[in-house]
This record gives structure tokens, C-alpha cells and sequence, in this order.
């Protein structure tokens, strides 16, 4: 650990002589050292406060004093495995099922611990106060020749490193699929990502496209986005248009003797621009794919826990009667703490059983863990943050369409509760996205102390993702810093068509 403050520059140093240049930070040229946080806000080296407008990790606000009290109480009596008995992980599971339809009534736990730490031969990207000085002390413990030799510098080892966690559930939740379906095929939707791992690479469009490419078992369906897709909002009934498009997908499949084991989707899709699919979709989508003898898994990672306002699951935005097969939970879940779930049918986990081999996960359900999972749970409760989040993400809604009558170049507003995506374009009539000017305006807002980043497949997509207890007067202060820039954009930039119209 470090024996005192180091400088910005020093460990911006080290990380580049430590991490691989994969691991990427935000703001590339001009990166932030953050070295606190605290509810939806965070401060740098130099006591700067940031508004977090997009850490839907940290789901009850950073630092949550009971969530980080929990997790210590917890570490002063015990921390061990699942598998002795122990009250945390039974009323972890109790309180999980009573936020979920009665037929998701299984849990596994688990935690990415496994793969936390990697040392590659590879140039190995969020500027922390300690990780520097962890990585700089673990090469000593390894050895100076390369287990292999390295493709540009034999004879050389280079010490990087790349940090991990958290795609288990996905894993797992395909592997509960194919083991209940026997069947080995995916569909999934355009410019997906589930998950760092091969087999979720494999299933993310997001990823593959830059890798290997697509697999023979994978079927991609497009993205139901009712702003760019091909049913768009003038269309009569999107929800099944679109799923008859994954109805299609399925054909196609069956017909070269493919068999589909699951749809994997985020119940509101994240990396592909803040996306809500239209009502009814997912249950006119399940129905094709179980008439397929697949199954449907919900993908909550990002959306789960309330953040949505309406519902504390995102899936339960597409009707009361729709219920996945199984549901993935990770990110907010432990708010900052490693702990991912699944939760499926006793069917499902039946199947799972059946193979007679054992699933045991060594961090998966710790007291601990499921300690900060019960804490987060009483957090969500005791603030109301799920009410919050409706209350607020309606008003920041409605502050931003204003917004959009105002500058030509927000395109479309979207979004429910605390999951926002503001859809920047170039040009009204195509649509075509302003990549450009999106990442001009995310540096802007971080010089005005306010983090947001971009996503969308052509990463023009503001996305607003805060902790739940960002405020009524954080929406105002951030509509009104998004107002003054692109009010001097259009008078001073004018990069595009709809920076130079007036409305």
C-alpha cells in the first residue's frame, strides 16, 4: 500500500506500466483520479465533487454507511463458504423471492472471485488510490521468464495484469439452459453484451463482431428500438413486429437442424443505447422461443433492484403475467460488493441437479456477501428509493424533453425510472448519429463536474444510470449544465446539420 499521497501523474504512470492498455479509463486524455465517494457523488485527489450520473453499480449511493457497516460486522464474525450452514444465505434467498413471481423460487449465488486477478503476457485501464501499489508489489512474487514466449519481446515478462469479475450468472444461467433444454443454440439481439467470458463473448454482438465473429449456434435478432430499428414509433404494433423477427431468426435456424436452448436479452438492453422495447414484446418473443424448446433469460444485471420505478425488476415493465425462466442479478446487487445471482424454476434446477455433478462457487454466498445483499435490500426499503426513482427519473424525463424542443440535435428521449438514454443525431430526417458531438459533450459536462459517458452502437447515446438517491436538484443542475452547452455548440460549433437549426 501506498505510504503516503502519491500525484496524479505517478499513478497514472504506474497504470500504464502495470495494467493492460485494454482496460480502458474514462476520459483517456484527461483522466480523473477519484479517490471518495459518497451517495451519487465523487471526489478527486483535489477534493473536487463530482455528480455520478452513471455508476449504477453503486445502486444505494457510494459508501452507503449501512451497507458498508454490514459488510464489516459481518467480516469481524465469520467469512467462509456456502457450504456449511449459516442464516445469511437463507434469508438472502427469502428476501430475493419475495421481489420475484413465485416460479423463480431457486437461487445460486455467486461471485467472479476465480477470476479476479489475471497475469498475462499481454499490455494490460478507473484510476483507484490503492490498486497502483497492489500491482506494483505482486511481480515480485513471479517469475522473470515467460511461461511462454512473449509474440514481440521473447525472453521478456511484462507483468500485466487485468482485473475481472462478475459475469458467473450469465455463465451459469447458460449452462442451466442447455442442461434443461438439452439443446445447444442462442438467440440473442443485436449489439448485446452479457459478459467478459468466452461463452458470453460468444453471445454478445457487442464483442464477437471485434473478435472470432459469430458462432454456428448463435442467432442474432435485431435490437427492438422503436427510434432506429425497422419498426419504429409510427409503426402500428412494434412489440410483435419485432419478435416476429426473432419468430423468423428461429425458423432460419430450425431449418439448418439447429436446436435453440435460450434467448438471453437485457430486460431494458444497456450497451445498445438505453433501449425499451416496446409492451408485449417479451412474451410474444418467450412464446416463439418456448414453442422452439428454448428458454427466456432475463439479463437484470443492469436494470434490476428497483432502478426502474415502476417495478423492482425491469422484465416486469412487459406485463404481470410474463415471468422469465431465469434471471440473472449482478453489479447493483451488492453495490460495489462481488455478489451476482440467478434465480430459476424448479424445473430448471431440477435438470441442473439431474447431472449429479456439484455446483460450489468458493465466494458465492458468503456470510458476507449475502450480508451486503441484505443490507442493500433495507436500504432500497427504508429510503423508498424505488418510489424515488420513479419521482425523479419522471422529472429528469420531463426536464430533458424540454430540452429536446430546444436543441434539434436531441433526437429522442428514453427511457423509465433512473435508466435515461438521450439519443443525439445529426440530421432529423436519417437519424444519422452524432457520435462526435455526444463525446464532445460528455467532455464538457465532465469540466462542469458532472460524469456521464456514452453507449449506443454508434456511442451517441447519453446514459443516465445514477445511484438511486440522485436528487431532484442534481436533475435540475444537470439539465441545466446540458442546456448551456449546447446552446454555445450551436453558436459556436455548429459541427452538424442539427446544431445549426433553430426550432
Amino acid at each position: 500500500m501506498a505510504t503516503g499521497p502519491r500525484g496524479k501523474a505517478a499513478t497514472l504512470a504506474l497504470r500504464r506500466r502495470l495494467l493492460s492498455n485494454s482496460c480502458r479509463l474514462f476520459f483517456p486524455e484527461d483522466p480523473i483520479k477519484i479517490v471518495r465517494g459518497q451517495g451519487q457523488y465523487m471526489y478527486d485527489e483535489q477534493g473536487a465533487e463530482y455528480i455520478d450520473c452513471i455508476n449504477n453499480v453503486a445502486h444505494v449511493g457510494h459508501c452507503h454507511p449501512l451497507v458498508v457497516q454490514a459488510a464489516h460486522e459481518q467480516n469481524q464474525v465469520l467469512n467462509t463458504n456456502s457450504r456449511y450452514l449459516h442464516d445469511n444465505i437463507v434469508d438472502y434467498a427469502q428476501r430475493l423471492s419475495e421481489t420475484l413471481p413465485e416460479k423463480l423460487c431457486v437461487f445460486y449465488f455467486l461471485n467472479s472471485g476465480k477470476e479476479r486477478v489475471v497475469f498475462a503476457n499481454t499490455w494490460c485501464g478507473t484510476m483507484a488510490l490503492a490498486l497502483p501499489d497492489i500491482l506494483r508489489h505482486l511481480p515480485q512474487t513471479f517469475p522473470r521468464r515467460p511461461v511462454l514466449p512473449h509474440p514481440i519481446c521473447p525472453g521478456k515478462w511484462q507483468h500485466r495484469l487485468r482485473l475481472c469479475s462478475r459475469s458467473e450468472a450469465n455463465d451459469l444461467a447458460l449452462r442451466l439452459a442447455r442442461q434443461y433444454t438439452g439443446h445447444w443454440d442462442v438467440v440473442v439481439l443485436d449489439h448485446a453484451y452479457h459478459g467478459h467470458l468466452s461463452s458470453l463473448i460468444d453471445i454478445s454482438p457487442y464483442k464477437f463482431r471485434d473478435l472470432d465473429g459469430q458462432k454456428e449456434w448463435v442467432h442474432v435478432a435485431p435490437l427492438p428500438d422503436t427510434y432506429r430499428g425497422p419498426y419504429r414509433e409510427d409503426h402500428p404494433n412494434p412489440a410483435v413486429a419485432y419478435a416476429s423477427e426473432v419468430k423468423r431468426v428461429v425458423g432460419s435456424a430450425q431449418e439448418k437442424g439447429r436446436k435453440i436452448a435460450a434467448f438471453f436479452a437485457e430486460s431494458l438492453p444497456s450497451v445498445g443505447g438505453q433501449i425499451i422495447p416496446p409492451a408485449g414484446y417479451f412474451p410474444e418473443v418467450a412464446g416463439h422461443i418456448r414453442r422452439a424448446g428454448g428458454v427466456f433469460v432475463a439479463d437484470e444485471i443492469q436494470v434490476g433492484f428497483g432502478r426502474v420505478g415502476k417495478h423492482f425488476w425491469a422484465f416486469q415493465l412487459q406485463g404481470e403475467d410474463f415471468v422469465p425462466d431465469i434471471v440473472t442479478m449482478g453489479k447493483s446487487i451488492g453495490n460495489g460488493h462481488p455478489v451476482a445471482c440467478v434465480a430459476t424454476t424448479q424445473a430448471v434446477a431440477r435438470a441442473f441437479e439431474a447431472t449429479g455433478v456439484e455446483y460450489f462457487n468458493t465466494f458465492g454466498g458468503s456470510p458476507v456477501s449475502c450480508a451486503v445483499g441484505l443490507a442493500v435490500l433495507d436500504v432500497l426499503e427504508k429510503e423508498q428509493l424505488q418510489a424515488h426513482a420513479a419521482s425523479v427519473g419522471s422529472f429528469l424525463m420531463e426536464l430533458l424533453g424540454q430540452q429536446k424542443a430546444k436543441h434539434p440535435i436531441l433526437g429522442d428521449i428514453r427511457g423509465v425510472g433512473l435508466f435515461i438514454g438521450v439519443d443525439l443525431i445529426k440530421d432529423e430526417a436519417t437519424r444519422m448519429p452524432a457520435t462526435e458531438e455526444a463525446d464532445y459533450v460528455v467532455s464538457r459536462l465532465k469540466e462542469n463536474y458532472i460524469l456521464l459517458s456514452t453507449d449506443g452502437p454508434g456511442r451517441n447515446v447519453l446514459k443516465f444510470k445514477p445511484p438511486m438517491c440522485f436528487s431532484l436538484d442534481n436533475a435540475r443542475h444537470v439539465v441545466a449544465r446540458l442546456d448551456a452547452i449546447l446552446t454555445d455548440m450551436e453558436e459556436k460549433v455548429r459541427s452538424c446539420e442539427t446544431l445549426r437549426l433553430q426550432p
